[in-house]
């Protein structure tokens, strides 16, 4: 399965700012799959989530097709 098969309904997010950093954990409610990533507070809170749900797309058919194997 590749990422962009994924569709995800829902996504819940957190963001913690550390120093100059953001720590935004991001959460597939329906499979409990959770991914956290640190990015630069200049980058917007709309270009972290975007790639916070980038790499849950990633991790979760990751783990479909090891599951499938």
């Amino acid at each position: 399965m590749e990422p962009e098969d994924v569709k995800l309904h829902e996504v819940l997010f957190e963001f913690h700012q550390v120093g100059k950093s953001v720590r935004v954990i991001a959460i597939d409610p329906r499979t409990g799959i959770e991914i956290t990533m640190v990015g630069a507070t200049n980058y917007g809170k709309e270009a972290l989530k975007r790639r916070a749900i980038q790499k849950l797309r990633y991790v979760i058919a990751k783990r479909i097709s090891e599951h499938e194997r």
